[in-house]
């Protein structure tokens, strides 16, 4: 039996998820439709198009831009969150809530929203052999991607995270907020600062900003040096890498993050635990 799955976003065509997808499908054997869902930018169509998709026998939908706080508003108040979509504030990944279902809720009132974009960075990372235990971490960019990630890069182990952020106050603003959120992280003493002010030595260096896709440059310090620099854009040459690989680091795209973030989303959905590697090598290779 075929099982049906969307990315809903806006704008939506250029999402790679399908053929992704498809791959996670191919390796663990099973039969799927997962198609790209064009929704207008507002709380009550996405509502409409998630509820509708669902109640057609729907098994799981990713969200992308512009609706990932529309999804976490949309469960909050219907089947529920994970702990990491919780404190992201955000939801990219729809499913349902099994255990409403059984005690008697209706579909539209069991769907349940998982955040795995923080983790997929993690594992991401982690297939790279960048060590994160113990690693001294500069993020930059205070918005939803950064947001997102905090967490999960505190549970793998990092010692020391550094905040930076081109308005200082919107930095503090998410530390203070994501603080009150999760006793995990209040626990880390995550310093902050703007983003020419950053300087000194890390282990890794994360780019959180869109800004390299307009092929514009974050003002970065000649202070500022990494082992390793991670930026989660993806598709493009982008200039914070060229940046610190001319500096001899080692460096990153966030495909991989893409990748892993899906093949996540595709385990919460069908109990299927995919090797992202093989899908990365067959992915790269098309």
């Amino acid at each position: 039996m075929t099982q049906h799955f969307i990315v809903i976003g806006n704008p939506i065509a250029h999402s790679k998820s399908p053929e992704i997808h498809t791959q996670f499908a191919a390796q663990a054997g099973i039969e799927i439709s997962y198609q790209r869902q064009y929704c207008p930018d507002d709380a009550a169509s996405f509502t409409a198009v998630i509820e509708a998709f669902f109640q057609g026998g729907g098994v799981g939908a990713n969200v992308t831009v512009p609706f990932k706080q529309v999804a976490y508003n949309c469960c909050v108040a219907r089947g529920g969150l994970s702990e990491h979509a919780k404190v992201a504030g955000a939801v990219n990944t729809l499913l349902l809530n099994k255990t409403l279902l059984k005690n008697g809720a209706s579909i539209a009132e069991a769907i349940y929203g998982d955040n795995t974009d923080g983790q997929g960075l993690v594992n991401h990372i982690t297939s790279l052999d960048w060590p994160l235990k113990d690693a001294r971490v500069a993020l930059i960019g205070a918005g939803g991607a950064a947001r997102g990630v905090i967490l999960p890069l505190i549970e793998a182990g990092i010692s020391d995270l550094t905040l930076a952020n081109r308005t200082l106050s919107k930095a503090t603003n998410l530390v203070n907020d994501l603080s009150a959120a999760s006793e995990t992280i209040a626990k880390q003493q995550i310093k902050t600062c703007t983003t020419d002010q950053l300087s000194g030595a890390f282990d890794i260096i994360i780019n959180a900003t869109s800004i390299g896709l307009s092929g514009d440059t974050l003002p970065l310090s000649d202070e500022l040096s990494g082992h390793y620099a991670y930026d989660m854009m993806y598709g493009r040459t982008l200039p914070f890498l060229q940046h610190f690989a001319e500096r001899g680091a080692q460096t990153s795209d966030g495909y991989g993050m893409l990748i892993g973030q899906a093949a996540l989303s595709f385990e919460r959905w069908t109990g299927q635990a995919i090797d992202v590697v093989k899908v990365t090598e067959i992915l790269q290779t098309h």
